[in-house]
Formats: C-alpha cells, structure tokens, sequence
C-alpha cells in the first residue's frame, strides 16, 4: 500500500500558506492547493483532506506531492500544457501583434480594440487579452528628443563630474529660468475639497501678465539664490549674475550649469564674465536639459505652487514664488541626481 509523502513546512512557508488561503484578493485555486499543504502538514492523509476541503483524493495527493518535491513554486503554477487552451491559433495571435505593431488603420492613428477586432475577425475582448499578453497598448504615446550635439559625451562628462566630484573650494551652480510663468486667476471661484468629492477650479481663466524666475541651485546643499524679472534677456541675466557674485563667498570660484539660450552667450555677458574670472560656464548639451539639475526644481515649484494657484495680480504670484524660494532655502535639501538607462525602442 503507497504511503503518501510527509509534509514538513518551514515557518515563513506556514505563514505565507495562511495568508493565501485566507486573502481575498489571491486565486481561490492557489488558496485551496495551500489549504491542502497545511493539513498534510498537520499529518492528515489524503482522504482526510478530501473530505475536509471538497475535493477528490488523486487532487489531494497531487498538490502534496507536487509540494513536496518542488516547495513553494509547485504549487504557484501549473505544469506546462495545462490550463485553458489557446482560442486561436498562434498564427493569427502573431498576425495581429505584427499588423498592431507594423500597420495602422486606414482612418486613424493607432488601433482601437474594436477597430482591430474588425479587421482580425475576432472580439474586442480578445484583442485586448492579446496585447495585454504582449505589453501592447496602442492608446499610450512617449515622447522624445535625441541630443544631436557633436560634443555630447564631452559635455555630459563635464557636467556629471561636478556633480560627482566638484573642484575643491568651489560652488557648482546649475542656473535657468523659468520663463512665462502666468499670473492666472480663475473666472469663478471653486469649491473646496470634501468627502467624496475633489476640490473644483474653473477651465477658462484670467490672465494679470506673466514673470520670469531666474534660479541657481546650490548641488551640494540645495539652497536656491532666485529672482524674477519681467523679462529675460542678457540685460536680466546680468542683473542675476551680479545677484549670484553677491551672496556666493567671494574666495570661492563658481562653476554654473546653464544651457545653450542666446542670453547666456551674449558680447556684454561675455565681456563681464571676463572682469570675473571665478566665474566659470558648463553648457549642457542641446536637447539635454534632463542634465541640468535645476529643472528638478522647476518642477516641484509648478506641482506644489503653481498648477493648483490662484493669483489675482502679478504682484501677488511675485509674492507666492519668493515665499516659497524662502520656505524652501528654510530648510533646503540636495537633490540626488540619477538618470535612467535608455530602453531600446
């Protein structure tokens, strides 16, 4: 007489056992097979099992034994060739993938599951359980811009340095503005946020005229020097310039991050710059602008002040944006520069 195998289950085996047949969001065929470990586990035989879950005794001793000689993972999946059968051939399921990926339709951009389904011959709901399979969402689009620059690895090297190992005794600056910021008052006044409702702002907006913020980002500590103008040409940039030389300590040399915009590169910045020579420029790439830390900032100014703000009058989105450079050089904080290793596309 064949003696079923005996289960031995180690602690954090037990517990994930128990968490699966009691969620209610796990396969009900993953918390029944544990249900079935854990009282072979307790010394039950196969027919105690059976009749305690429901369940034939060949089904019992099936996932014991798969327990048994593969742990955990036997009982997560199944064996190759088991489960439901594919509805369509795999000619066609590659026939579609291929006409998703190569094709478009005759009066549109990009397919739609009907618009595929049409031109398959088979339903919605499978051209969608086939893209899902395949990572395909034809709806999505990513944009982006390849820096074409002849000297891209030079300056990317350049610039990445001082975020790694700046020069001793110097402060590196990564500079911009952020220009047309708008001085937008909405037409009618919203309603606020409450339970089971989102706060409300109108569409449509009234526009009391735009600044300019002109921002160095301090890499080491975080700190922001900022100012806003109504304009930015080079007359504006030697103003900050000249703001920057003012509170950065005078035995320090300054390396400053900025791009390729005209302003910058302008015969009257070029001639100050050459009176102060602890002044020293790092252009970014063109099309790099990822390069420049300060665009980080940038960023969370427009989530935390600027999306969701009302302003009534230029004067008062003045105000917000020196308010919140001073509540954030309160208790600045350095940003951790990262990038991403380009995908294949």
């Amino acid at each position: 007489m064949r003696v079923a195998p005996a289960v031995v289950l180690s602690e954090s085996d037990r517990e994930w056992m128990l968490k699966q047949s009691r969620s209610a969001v796990a396969p009900r065929r993953l918390g029944e097979r544990c249900q079935v470990v854990l009282l072979a586990a307790e010394g039950k035989t196969n027919e105690e099992i059976a009749a305690e879950l429901s369940i034939t005794r060949q089904k019992a001793g099936r996932w014991r034994s798969r327990f048994v000689e593969k742990g955990r993972i036997g009982i997560e999946k199944d064996e190759p060739g088991r489960g439901r059968k594919l509805t369509y051939p795999v000619e066609l399921r590659e026939q579609l993938v291929r006409k998703t990926t190569q094709a478009k339709p005759a009066d549109a951009t990009q397919w739609s599951r009907t618009s595929m389904a049409e031109a398959m011959a088979v339903s919605p709901s499978t051209v969608g359980r086939i893209w899902k399979e395949h990572g395909l969402k034809p709806h999505l689009e990513q944009t982006f811009k390849v820096s074409n620059d002849p000297h891209f690895a030079e300056k990317l090297e350049d610039i990445v340095g001082l975020y790694l190992n700046a020069p001793e005794h110097a402060v590196v600056l990564c500079c911009d503005e952020k220009s047309q910021i708008q001085a937008l008052d909405r037409t009618q006044p919203g309603l606020p946020l409450k339970k089971g409702r989102a706060s409300t702002m109108t569409h449509d907006y009234v526009r009391h005229g735009t600044t300019t913020l002109f921002a160095a980002l301090n890499v080491a500590n975080g700190q922001v020097i900022g100012e806003c103008h109504p304009r930015h040409r080079h007359q504006e940039w030697l103003k900050f310039l000249r703001l920057i030389d003012e509170q950065t300590p005078a035995d320090r040399d300054l390396h400053l991050i900025l791009d390729n915009y005209a302003t910058h590169k302008h015969p009257k910045v070029k001639a100050w710059l050459a009176k102060h020579p602890r002044f020293h420029l790092h252009f970014t790439p063109t099309s790099a602008s990822w390069l420049n830390m300060v665009e980080r900032f940038f960023r969370d100014l427009t989530v935390k002040r600027l999306r969701r703000g009302v302003f009534h009058s230029l004067e008062e989105l003045v105000a917000a944006l020196e308010t919140y450079l001073a509540l954030h050089n309160h208790a600045p904080s350095p940003f951790i520069w990262t990038a991403n290793v380009i995908r294949d596309r």
